[in-house]
């Protein structure tokens, strides 16, 4: 009798470990396929704005931190961190240094052609005509700095910024 009682006892230990652990496998493969879908979409969003990462890099470090269990099993499937490893900051802290500069040249081209027009209309004017023109030509150049200034401190701010994610 003591036998049986010791079997039974010994089944139903197994039984909840067995229970705890299929539990166990549920709650990581549900946290697994969250994870993917959640930051599936944001791989994609950061493919096409570099700033996306600002706002998707923390929140896959908490989830990282929540669920390590999922998160080791997706680095082990993709043989990198997921979802952003460090290759895929270093390229969007390059991207967005890419669109500065190819912005900054758009932006002096802009405005050198703007201020070679009003230039060129000033030729020959006299008196309050000359003195308007001077004052659009003015107007230009402080337009252009005024502009690359915001422009500067937003790329500055976003390139610290996903500097700082590498460390």
């Amino acid at each position: 009798m003591l036998y049986v009682q010791i079997l039974i006892l010994v089944a139903l230990v197994a039984n909840a470990w067995w229970v705890m652990q299929w539990a166990h496998q549920r709650r990581r493969d549900a946290a697994i396929h969250a994870a993917v879908q959640t930051f599936g979409q944001a791989q994609a969003a950061v493919q096409n704005d570099a700033r996306e990462l600002l706002v998707w890099q923390p929140l896959a470090e908490a989830n990282r931190r929540l669920f390590p269990d999922a998160f080791a099993a997706l680095d082990q499937a993709t043989g990198r961190r997921f979802p952003f490893p460090k290759e895929t900051i270093e390229h969007a802290h390059a991207k967005w240094t890419a669109r500065w500069l190819t912005w900054e040249k758009a932006h002096d081209e802009e405005y050198r052609l703007k201020a070679a027009t009003v230039e060129h209309e000033m030729r020959g004017l006299t008196g309050e005509a000359a003195t308007l023109a001077k004052a659009r030509l003015q107007r230009v150049q402080h337009e252009k700095l005024e502009l690359y200034q915001q422009r500067y401190e937003e790329y500055i701010q976003t390139a610290k910024a996903l500097q700082a994610l590498l460390q």
